[in-house]
This record gives structure tokens, C-alpha cells and sequence, in this order.
């Protein structure tokens, strides 16, 4: 890949293509149909695949029928992952090699770096791309509508996305002035220039969360970046099954929040007082009324509190609602990821094993 787009139009004979969509692939057989028939069906005039855009599938050594799937694509170019190279001192992750690999090939101006597990909606790339123009970005990432499967995701995925308001907040991600920097990598859309010009998917090989990384090296190298909640671009499903979502969240909570002991402190703080204080308040250790009352108070305070935090998850508001049975998992997955990131210093995803270094 040349190092900006006037290169590419020497080496090619002809202009670069205005986007190269990515999509890193590894045992995704389940998801993979879906998100490319999705984005297959991008195509609309001005803006057609093979012409105006192109869709690259990374196969990440998978043993399933991944790559078959891809390439029963029209217009889908398949290729395979590099042997994958890691250690402390470099190397990739499974997924950071398959995006620099696509990468590489790509003959895009602009990349969209987007996972298998995704469905995109009609017009959802060439709006994106509007989007990145409007604001003068050179990296524009969407939040997509999580789309959960069980009692499990339901409580606890809105506990984790209203943390994770908290923390990485939209407002200030997207101002040049503030040091927070946020992306996710389920949709994830930045310039060829930008993206080769900090390093790309190359100079965050060993990072687990490779986007937030990279939204932080394009901020620092002052370039403006975008980042919002969008269910009107697009859906993902990140888990099938409870046990995908303890093995994620295992791995990704104690990086993605840097003091998950006292996060799950406060969260066991939270229930206790959410049990403790209605029986006090019905039992015989309070004789006088006015006591009784003034604990259902400070009790209802509290639960307006978390439901008002829960709801900044942008998830159903059943799925808010029920969400408060989510805590003792929640807790659980916070102390879990402390073990394996701070002690362990390695996690574990796709039946591969990451050093942490931390």
C-alpha cells in the first residue's frame, strides 16, 4: 500500500477508489452471510461495488466455512491472514494482523474497518462517508444498536454500555480540545492517509482494544475524530451465547476501565443497599415511621439514580428495567478481568492467548 492516494494512482494507472471496506474474519460462519449480504447491498448508483468502493474479507486462519461463505460473494475479494506473529516486543493480535493485511491490499482513499458479526443498513456506508467530509474527520466510528440473546446479555450488556458512557463520553471524545479518545471497532472509518500516517493496525499490533488505541494516536497527532451512538447505521451481535459473553467482557473490562476493583466495589456497595435498606425499612429494628419513610426515600433515590445511569446505555427500556439483576455477574466479570489482565497479564479470545504487558 503507498503512502497516500497520488502514489496509488501511479502504481494502479487509474484513481484510487473512494472506500475499501474490511472486514477481519476468524470461525465467523455464523455472522459472516449476513453482514456481507448487508453490505453487498450497499451498492446504489454513484457509489457501486468494483467501481466506486471495494469489500475485502481477511480469512484469520479460520477452521470453519468462513472463508467458503466469503467467497461465495460476487465482487468480494478474499484473502488470507499472514502467520500470525506475536510476543511482548511485537507482533499482532489475531484480528490487528487480518486488519493490516486488508490494509495493505486496500486501494480505497478512505477505510472502514468493520467486524463479521455486523448488519448494515441500506445507504449505511455512503452516509458515513458524507459524515466524515462533513466534519472534516479523519476517523469516524459508530456505536451500532447491540442486539442481544438471553437473560445473561440482557442484565448485564446495558450495565456495561452506561460505563462505558460514563467513561468515554461522546461529547468530549469528539472534541479536539479534550485528551479522551474512543472508537469502536465494530465500525470503525478513517482516511488512508491518516491511518498510514500514525501507523495503522501495524503500530497497535499487541493492543486488545486496537480501536480505542487508535482513536488516541489519531487525536494526539491532532486530527479530528467523530464518534457516535448510531442504531440508524447499523446492528451488531456480539455474542451468541453467554459463555462469548464472559470470555469478551473477561478480557476487555479491566482495559477498557482502569480501576475495575473499585468499580466492582462500588457496584456490590449498590446492591447491598439496594437489599439491605427495604429490609430495614419493613422490619422491627425502626419503631417510628417517620425513620421507616425516610429509609424508603433515600432508597428510591438511589434506584432513580442507577435506572437513570442504566438508560445512558441506549438499550431497551426492558432490558434497563431488568438490568439491575445483572450486578452480581457484573461484579463477578469485573473481578475476572482484573485476574486475568493485572495478574495473569494475558487473556484469552478465539482460542488464542494475548499478553496484556500490564
Amino acid at each position: 500500500m503507498s503512502d497516500n492516494a497520488e502514489e496509488l494512482e501511479l502504481e494502479t494507472g487509474g484513481p484510487a477508489l473512494e472506500l475499501t471496506v474490511i472486514v477481519p474474519a476468524r470461525n465467523e460462519e455464523e455472522s459472516l452471510a449476513a453482514c456481507l449480504q448487508s453490505l453487498v447491498a450497499q451498492s446504489e448508483p454513484g457509489f457501486a461495488l468494483g467501481t466506486e468502493w471495494e469489500l475485502i474479507v481477511v480469512d484469520d486462519h479460520s477452521t470453519d466455512r468462513t472463508r467458503a461463505i466469503a467467497e461465495g460473494f460476487a465482487g468480494v475479494t478474499v484473502l488470507a491472514a499472514p502467520e500470525l506473529l506475536t510476543g511482548e516486543r511485537g507482533g499482532f493480535t489475531g484480528k490487528n494482523n487480518a486488519c493490516w493485511a486488508g490494509a495493505q491490499a486496500a486501494h480505497g482513499s478512505v477505510l472502514l474497518f468493520t467486524d463479521a458479526d455486523t448488519i448494515h443498513e441500506m445507504g449505511d456506508l455512503s452516509r458515513a462517508r458524507r459524515e466524515l467530509v462533513k466534519y472534516e474527520a479523519s476517523l469516524l466510528s459508530y456505536s451500532p444498536r447491540q442486539l442481544t440473546t438471553g437473560l445473561a446479555q440482557r442484565v448485564v450488556m446495558p450495565l456495561v454500555f452506561a460505563e462505558l458512557s460514563k467513561a468515554y463520553p461522546m461529547k468530549k471524545v469528539n472534541d479536539p480540545n479534550s485528551s479522551i479518545a474512543a472508537a469502536n471497532g465494530q465500525f470503525l472509518m478513517v482516511t488512508e492517509e491518516a491511518y498510514f500516517a500514525v501507523g495503522g493496525h501495524r503500530a497497535v499490533g499487541m493492543q486488545v482494544l486496537e480501536d480505542v488505541e487508535l482513536a488516541r494516536r489519531i487525536k494526539r497527532a491532532k486530527r479530528e475524530i467523530r464518534f457516535r451512538y448510531a442504531p440508524d447505521a447499523l446492528s451488531t451481535r456480539m455474542y451468541r451465547t453467554t459463555g462469548e459473553m464472559i470470555e469478551g467482557w473477561t478480557k476487555n473490562l479491566a482495559l477498557l476501565f482502569p480501576f475495575p476493583l473499585v468499580m466492582a466495589a462500588s457496584f456490590t456497595l449498590m446492591l447491598l443497599l439496594m437489599v439491605a435498606l427495604p429490609l430495614l425499612a419493613l422490619g422491627p429494628v425502626l419503631p417510628n415511621s417517620w425513620q421507616r419513610v425516610a429509609i424508603w426515600i433515600v432508597w428510591l433515590r438511589g434506584m432513580w439514580g442507577f435506572y437513570t445511569r442504566a438508560a445512558k446505555s441506549n438499550f431497551p427500556a426492558g432490558d434497563v428495567a431488568l438490568s439491575v439483576l445483572g450486578m452480581p455477574l457484573m461484579i463477578y466479570l469485573l473481578v475476572q478481568s482484573y485476574v486475568q489482565v493485572k495478574v495473569k497479564k494475558a487473556v484469552e479470545w478465539k482460542g488464542r492467548s494475548y499478553p496484556t504487558g500490564r
